[in-house]
């Protein structure tokens, strides 16, 4: 109902109450628009671009430096992988040198061990040797002494000193062109 009232409040000549009054006051408006948008531009248009042209600049230059950094890393990790490799062929390397000369002093010590107890064999055959020579020796004294005593005996007995000097003489020229067998 007031919708009613507002349109008869408008003159009948009017239709859509477009007079020289509101073309003049909208031609106003639009030159204040412009003229606002114009002042705005020049004064407000270029810093606002400035501000975003410095910001996108910024952004830019950030961007490169992320590139650049990263292209760093990059070659950094590469850098470390290639020490990390060097590392591990160096370490095989200690190791395969390390096997070696545990091998060598292994077979060394082995070799000293055997020749020691080659002399020592050595040794021992010297030893047995020289003793079954002594005990050779001290059976045959004691052989000897036995059986002159048995002999000497056995012939006080038996012969007389006639008879007594003869063998002996015989039993020395005998002894005399012998040999001991070994």
């Amino acid at each position: 109902m007031r919708f009613v009232l507002l349109l008869s409040s408008y003159p009948a000549d009017r239709l859509f109450g477009i007079d020289k009054v509101t073309l003049l006051s909208a031609g106003a408006n639009f030159v204040n628009i412009v003229i606002l948008a114009v002042v705005l531009s020049l004064l407000l248009y270029r810093p606002v671009r400035n501000i975003l042209q410095k910001r996108t600049d910024k952004i830019r230059d950030q961007l490169t430096n992320a590139e650049e950094e990263m292209s760093k890393a990059i070659q950094l990790r590469k850098q470390y992988e290639q020490k990390i490799e060097e590392i591990g062929r160096e370490r095989e390397d200690i190791l395969a040198e390390a096997r070696k000369q545990a091998t060598e002093t292994s077979q060394r010590i082995v070799a000293s061990a055997k020749s020691e107890a080659d002399a020592l064999k050595e040794r021992a055959a010297a030893n047995v040797a020289m003793e079954w020579e002594r005990a050779e020796t001290e059976m045959r004294t004691a052989i000897i002494e036995v059986s002159a005593v048995m002999a000497e005996k056995f012939v006080s007995l038996a012969i007389n000193k006639e008879t007594h000097d003869r063998l002996f003489a015989d039993a020395v020229s005998d002894l005399g062109g012998m040999t001991w067998r070994d």
